[in-house]
C-alpha cells in the first residue's frame, strides 16, 4: 500500500516524496489508519520494521490539520534510551520538514546546563511534540517545568526495554499526568505477560497489531560453536588471530560477563570497549562515538545496543551466550549485513543452552551450521536433540471485535472531531 492512499495530509506526503518513501511497511500499513481514526494502538513489531514512522506520520498529520493549543505539549513520545530519542528526533525533523506550525523538542539526560536550558525553553514555548526519556521527563515534571493536562497523544516506544531497564514506575507516574481523552500508542518488540498487563492499564479499548518476527537476512552467514563456558574466550582468541577485527560486536545478556570479556580481550591487546547499563550517559556516548568512528574495533555489549542503534557496517556479531528467545537472536544478529553488506553471526552454545538454541533453530526453520572447536581446546559438549515442548498459542488481532454494530464501530472517532472543546485553537 502506498502512503498516498491514506489520508495523511499533503505536507506529510510532500516530505515522504522528498525522502523517496513510497510503499508502506506492514506495520505502517496497519497502524497509520487506526491512529488516524483515533484508536489507541498496541503494536508488536521488531526493530527495523518502520514503527517510528507508523506512529509519527499520523500524529504529525493530525497536529498539522487540527485545532491544538499553541501553548501546550500536544504529544509525548517516550523512549528508553537517549540514543533512540535522538533517532526519533531526527525522523521527526525529516517527516515534519513542511510542517511550519508543528514544533518539537528532545529531552534526555546526560547533558550540560546549556542543553537543559534549551529543553526548558522549548517546553515553556509549548513544543507540539516532546521526545523524552522517562527519567529526564519525570525530573522536569517534579519541578513544575511542564504541564501534560492538555496532551492529546502519548506514545510509549520499546515498552519491553522500558520494563527491562526498570522504567515502568516512572512511566506510570507520567501517565497519571495525562488527560483521559489522550490517545495512546504503545509499541513493543515482544509481548511478555508484564507488558500485556501494562497495556491493559495504559490503553483504552486498543487495536492490537502484531507483525510476525521476520527471519534474519539470508546474507547473514550464521554459524555456531558448541562449547563449554571456559572455552569461549579461547574460541574468540582463535577467531581474532587473523587480525581483521574491525567492526565486531560481542553480545552477552549479563553486564558482569561483558565486563569480564572486555577485561580479557584487553589482556589479549584487542582494541575493544564495553557498553552496559552501569555506564553513565556521557560514557555511553563516548563509547558509541569511538566505535562508530572506527577508533574501536570490537564492542562488547549487553542487549542495550541490540535494538534501535544505526551502525550499518558491522562485519561480525558474536553471541557470547545464547539469547533468551528467537526475537532477541534476530535483533542481535540483525546488527550485521545491513545496507546491502554481507555479515557473519557466530553463536557460542554452552552445554546448558543447547535446548534454548534448538528453539531458535525451530523458529529459523533450519539448523545453524556447527563449527568444530579449534585444535587444542579439548572436547565439546554433545549437541543432543531434545523433545520440543508444546508452545502456547495465542490469539492475535483486536482485543474487541469490530463486527457490524460493535462497540468499537460506535467508538470510531473522526480525526478532526477528537479534540476536546476546551482546547484553544492554533
Amino acid at each position: 500500500m502506498r502512503f498516498e492512499e491514506t489520508y495523511l495530509n499533503d505536507n506529510i506526503l510532500d516530505a515522504l516524496y522528498d525522502m523517496r518513501f513510497d510503499e508502506m511497511t506492514p506495520i505502517q500499513e496497519r497502524c497509520i489508519p487506526e491512529i488516524l481514526d483515533g484508536y489507541d494502538v498496541l503494536g508488536v513489531a521488531q526493530t527495523g520494521t518502520g514503527k517510528t514512522a507508523a506512529y509519527l506520520l499520523p500524529i504529525l498529520s493530525m497536529l498539522d490539520d487540527g485545532d491544538y493549543p499553541r501553548d501546550a505539549i500536544n504529544c509525548i513520545v517516550m523512549s528508553p534510551t537517549r540514543e533512540l530519542a535522538q533517532q526519533i528526533d531526527q525522523a521527526m525533523q525529516g517527516f515534519g520538514y513542511y510542517l511550519d506550525d508543528v514544533s518539537s523538542v528532545a529531552v534526555y539526560g546526560g547533558n550540560d546546563g546549556n542543553r537543559y536550558d534549551q529543553e526548558l525553553r522549548g517546553m515553556r514555548l509549548g513544543a507540539d511534540v516532546l521526545i523524552a526519556t522517562p527519567g529526564r521527563l519525570l525530573s522536569h515534571l517534579k519541578v513544575g517545568n511542564l504541564d501534560l493536562s492538555r496532551c492529546s497523544f502519548f506514545v510509549l516506544d520499546e515498552a519491553d526495554r522500558m520494563l527491562d531497564m526498570g522504567f515502568i514506575d516512572d512511566i506510570m507516574k507520567i501517565v497519571q499526568q495525562l488527560p483521559k481523552s489522550c490517545q495512546r500508542v504503545m509499541f513493543s518488540a515482544t509481548m511478555p505477560p508484564k507488558i500485556r498487563e501494562l497495556a491493559v492499564t495504559l490503553l483504552h479499548d486498543p487495536v492490537e497489531i502484531k507483525i510476525a518476527v521476520s527471519k534474519p537476512a539470508e546474507k547473514i552467514r550464521q554459524s555456531a560453536y558448541v562449547c563449554y563456558e571456559p572455552q569461549k574466550l579461547k574460541i574468540i582468541k582463535h577467531l581474532f588471530k587473523a587480525g581483521d577485527l574491525q567492526r565486531v560486536i560481542i553480545f552477552s545478556g549479563k553486564k558482569e560477563k561483558v565486563k569480564e570479556v572486555t577485561r580479557q580481550l584487553k589482556q589479549m591487546h584487542i582494541n575493544c570497549d564495553q557498553m552496559h547499563s552501569d555506564l553513565s550517559q556521557q560514557e555511553r556516548d563516548e563509547v558509541m562515538y569511538r566505535f562508530k568512528g572506527g577508533m574501536t574495533d570490537v564492542l562488547v555489549a549487553t542487549d542495550i545496543v541490540a535494538r534501535g542503534i544505526d551502525i550499518d557496517d558491522i562485519r561480525i556479531v558474536i553471541n557470547y551466550d545464547v539469547p533468551h528467545d528467537a526475537e532477541d537472536y534476530v535483533h542481535r544478529i540483525g546488527r550485521t549485513a545491513r545496507a546491502d553488506r554481507d555479515g557473519q553471526a557466530i553463536t557460542f552454545i554452552s552445554d546448558t543452552d543447547i535446548y534454548r538454541f534448538q528453539q531458535i533453530e525451530h523458529f529459523l526453520g533450519k539448523e545453524v551450521e556447527k563449527t568444530p572447536l579449534p585444535d587444542g581446546l579439548g572436547e565439546a559438549p554433545v549437541y543432543v536433540k531434545r523433545e520440543k515442548k508444546r508452545n502456547d498459542t495465542r490469539r492475535h488481532g483486536r482485543w474487541h471485535s469490530k463486527g457490524n454494530g460493535s462497540k468499537n464501530n460506535q467508538k470510531r472517532k473522526n480525526t478532526h472531531k477528537k479534540h476536546s472543546s476546551d482546547q484553544s485553537g492554533k
